[in-house]
């Protein structure tokens, strides 16, 4: 992919644009302290070019996809004539054994020119995991594919790190004071993560559409303290300094949501009208239960430095989780695992456009962190809180630990429900039962080994 995001010239809007916000800047920071310049105005226009020259940690695709949801009942359009209903879900133009239609995001990274080209139509959702560690310099390059199933929609896109600290405009991912992907193009965005924390990412290019149509995903940020022994601890969620955010095991908890109509009107060129929002389908790790309980894709822990990377085959694509070839595009898990007496982090991120209300029956979770911030004031005072029901609204990371209670001493394992209060979030509008954004705790005896990467 070429890395010439633009090559038409400047005319004379541009060149007034620019020479604006220059003096506007040169202004303004001739008003701010040493300390805020260092900020606002680094990189240099020189580093920004430089800083595509250097090989990204990971390499990601913007494309359109399909995914599985469960397919009964059928969905049917608003207003259609009765007798002769429209049905949007399952999607009459999806392949088997997919029925619904999404954009999103694909790691690309080691790839030849050709297998990226390739990933078109294959975007996965949630989006792909991935972390960094706070102070180090990290680099992401996205690639714009296009869209397959809407060739007639020639949207760039963006990677905007929701909540992300001290970014400058050019690398912030909000195409007003940014800059957007053609389609065919890369652009290698640089960040230096200060706050440890849990985050989200989107597409911020005609957001209201590409966030719900799956271009979302969770990123976090290991603490500095990360490594060292703090209270028999060696992992952490911030830089606590007395081990009260340690932790054995982590696991990732990303809800997102589906409107069947706007899925449908976007694969069958139709507009959706958004004021119209009602969501069929609560997704947790871009799943419902009980899919959610399924295990993740086959992972290749080498290659998982900054990602949970999933296997791919000879051409690139994603392998399916075993037994669930309608899950290749969802491969994460939701399952959490644990031994009795080991803590657990619950990192929740919400980018859905609904309050959800997160539950664990029988155990309390201590949230020690809420938008990728420490629970505690400024003279030490400590604000984290038990609970075991966690509201979440949209836009909002919080991080809980909980202690894994005994083993009951039958059975393999215990199981404790971990589910969204709102039972619209908790079923799969079959009126079968549960489904929705739940999932499983299960405490094991000990018989478990340590946890190597989040939601293993």
């Amino acid at each position: 992919m070429s890395k010439n995001l633009n090559r038409r010239p400047i005319n004379r809007r541009d060149f007034l644009k620019i020479a604006g916000g220059t003096l506007a800047t040169a202004a303004g920071a001739s008003l701010l302290p040493g300390y805020l310049r260092k900020n606002v105005l680094k990189p240099s226009s020189v580093e920004v070019v430089s800083a595509q020259s250097i090989p990204p940690d990971i390499y990601m695709a913007g494309t359109d996809g399909w995914i599985y949801l469960p397919p009964t009942p059928n969905i049917y359009l608003a207003g259609s004539l009765p007798g002769e209903p429209s049905v949007i879900h399952p999607d009459d133009l999806a392949p088997g054994p997919f029925n619904a239609y999404m954009f999103g995001f694909r790691d690309i990274t080691g790839m030849s020119e050709s297998q990226k080209l390739g990933q078109k139509m294959k975007a996965q959702h949630s989006a792909p995991l991935f972390w960094t560690n706070q102070e180090e310099e990290f680099r992401l390059q996205l690639t714009n594919l296009g869209l397959a199933m809407r060739p007639d929609l020639i949207d760039a896109h963006t990677l905007h790190w929701h909540g992300f600290r001290n970014a400058i405009p050019f690398f912030d991912g909000e195409p007003a004071g940014s800059i957007s992907v053609p389609i065919g193009r890369d652009f290698t965005y640089v960040y230096r993560a200060h706050e440890a924390g849990t985050y989200m990412y989107h597409c911020h290019v005609e957001d209201v559409e590409h966030v719900h149509m799956g271009m979302t995903g969770l990123v976090f940020v290991r603490p500095v303290q990360d490594g060292t022994n703090i209270g028999g601890f060696t992992k952490f969620a911030y830089n606590c300094g007395d081990g009260s955010t340690g932790y054995d095991r982590e696991f990732a908890m990303f809800l997102s949501e589906f409107w069947a109509e706007s899925h449908w009107a976007d694969s069958h060129v139709q507009l959706p009208e958004w004021t119209d929002y009602k969501p069929d389908f609560y997704m947790l790790n871009g799943r419902v239960y009980p899919d959610t309980l399924e295990p993740n894709a086959p992972i290749n822990m080498a290659e998982s430095l900054h990602t949970l990377r999933v296997e791919r085959d000879a051409n690139g694509d994603l392998m399916a989780p075993a037994g669930r070839p309608d899950l290749q595009y969802q491969p994460h898990s939701s399952l959490v695992t644990c031994n009795a007496g080991e803590r657990v982090l619950l990192r929740f991120a919400n980018l859905g456009f609904e309050r959800q209300s997160m539950s664990l029956t029988g155990i309390d979770m201590r949230v020690v962190g809420k938008d990728a911030t420490l629970l505690r004031g400024r003279n030490g005072h400590d604000f984290s809180f038990n609970t075991n029901t966690i509201p979440i609204g949209p836009g909002e990371s919080y991080d809980a630990i909980f202690e894994a209670p005994p083993h009951s001493g039958t059975g393999a394992y215990d199981t404790y429900l971990l589910f969204n209060r709102n039972y619209k979030g908790s079923n799969n509008l079959d009126g079968s039962g549960y489904g929705g954004q739940m999932t499983e705790v299960r405490v094991y005896p000990g018989t478990l080994g340590p946890q190597s990467l989040p939601n293993t």
